[in-house]
């Protein structure tokens, strides 16, 4: 059976932890920062978890992630 190709651009975005839980970056912090309070700035900087129902989805597109 050939092997599974990793989707390159899921990979440069997203991390997978040791259980198995995925890491994401939030958006709306790339640009336009001058009219945002620090606080939602900061809070922003935190990595989040991917949704439960999408965590299917991005394992099929890492396949030798975990």
């Amino acid at each position: 059976m050939a092997k599974l190709k990793t989707s390159k651009s899921i990979q440069k975005r997203f991390k997978v932890t040791s259980t198995g839980k995925i890491l994401r970056r939030q958006a709306f912090k790339a640009h336009l920062l001058e009219k945002k309070s620090s606080k939602r700035k900061r809070l922003l900087a935190n990595s989040k978890l991917v949704s439960l129902t999408q965590v299917e989805n991005m394992l099929k597109k890492m396949p030798y992630s975990i």
